[in-house]
Order: C-alpha cells, then sequence, then structure tokens
C-alpha cells in the first residue's frame, strides 16, 4: 500500500522537489544525494506514523528540514551555500519562473560586486558579522582591532552596500538608504 502511495502520490512531484533543492542548495552535485534522503523520509515516516494526508506538504516539509540538519551540520557556512533558510517555503513556489530565476542571480552578482568594492577589511569585517554571523565580540577577537572599530566597519559597509544595490534598482535597499540618509540629516 505505501509503495503505491509513494509512486503514485509522491514521485510525480520530483520535478517540484528538485526545482526547490536547486534553489536552495549551492552545491547541485549533492541534488541526486539530497533527493534520495528526503524520498527516504517521507518513506520511512510514512511507515513509522501512517501516510499523510498532504503527500505535497509533506514531502517539501521534509525537504526543507534535510536542508537545515545539513547546514547545522556544517556549523559555518558560506554566504554562497545556501538562500537564507528563514525564507525557504515549505512548498515551491507557484510563480516560479525563469524570469525570477535570473532576477535573482543578477541581484546576488550585484551584491557580490558591491561587496568586492568594499575595503579589504571592511568587506572582511560585514562577511563575518552579517554572512558568517559572528558577534562584534568575536570579530574584534578575531581581527585584533577593538569592537567600536568593527561597529564603524559595519556601518560603512552596509551603507556602501545599500547605496549601490539601490542605485542599480534593487528595490529592497531603499529602506536602509532611506534611513541612512534621514539619520544624516538629524546629524
Amino acid at each position: 500500500m505505501i509503495e503505491d502511495w509513494f509512486s503514485k502520490e509522491v514521485l510525480p512531484l520530483e520535478p517540484a522537489l528538485m526545482r526547490l533543492l536547486r534553489r536552495h542548495w549551492r552545491h547541485h552535485d549533492d541534488l541526486p544525494d539530497l533527493r534520495q534522503e528526503v524520498y527516504m523520509r517521507v518513506y520511512e515516516s510514512a511507515q513509522r506514523d501512517g501516510i499523510p494526508e498532504s503527500p505535497a506538504a509533506f514531502l517539501f516539509t521534509c525537504a526543507r528540514n534535510l536542508l537545515v540538519d545539513r547546514v547545522r551540520r556544517a556549523q559555518v557556512v558560506p554566504f554562497e551555500t545556501v538562500a537564507d533558510l528563514d525564507e525557504l517555503p515549505s512548498h515551491p513556489s507557484t510563480d516560479f519562473t525563469p524570469e525570477r530565476l535570473v532576477d535573482s542571480k543578477q541581484k546576488l552578482v550585484l551584491l557580490q560586486s558591491a561587496l568586492d568594492d568594499l575595503s579589504p577589511r571592511c568587506r572582511e569585517v560585514v562577511i563575518l558579522r552579517k554572512i558568517e554571523g559572528l558577534s562584534l565580540k568575536e570579530i574584534s577577537a578575531r581581527l585584533g582591532i577593538a569592537e567600536g572599530t568593527v561597529e564603524k566597519q559595519i556601518t560603512i559597509g552596509i551603507r556602501a552596500l545599500a547605496e549601490t544595490l539601490f542605485s542599480q534598482g534593487i528595490e529592497a535597499a531603499a529602506g536602509w538608504v532611506k534611513r541612512m540618509r534621514r539619520g544624516e540629516q538629524d546629524q
């Protein structure tokens, strides 16, 4: 019974599952293994707990949980490895289009270019804080600079990134730019 359910309800969802995995996991060589592990989790869970009412939601939740587990195991995740997991949907977007994929890749290229334009120290501090998630104290100790310097470099870096992205038409940066400009007027 589970085999029939799996082949009729779960396996037809493979294209959507693969889109979700490709979208949120950079190492595409891992995708077949990830797919297989998701299938194994779904199948074993159905055997143990019974067939879920919504196979699609269950499959995509298992995929999301697997990606979260992989990130936790890696502990320190490079910026390029995984999209923001808090934003990861529990099911794939129905409005996924090639245009959105191209747009996202262009934005990522712009962000990388903006990061490359920062001074080496500023870039390093921004990456350690915003991408690797280190605290000001940890960055200060690692780089041998004062916490105030770390904070100032983060401010300079984020301001430069926001200005660059906003000037390139990235609306998500508009809020940052407006707040920064408002802050400058208040001083």
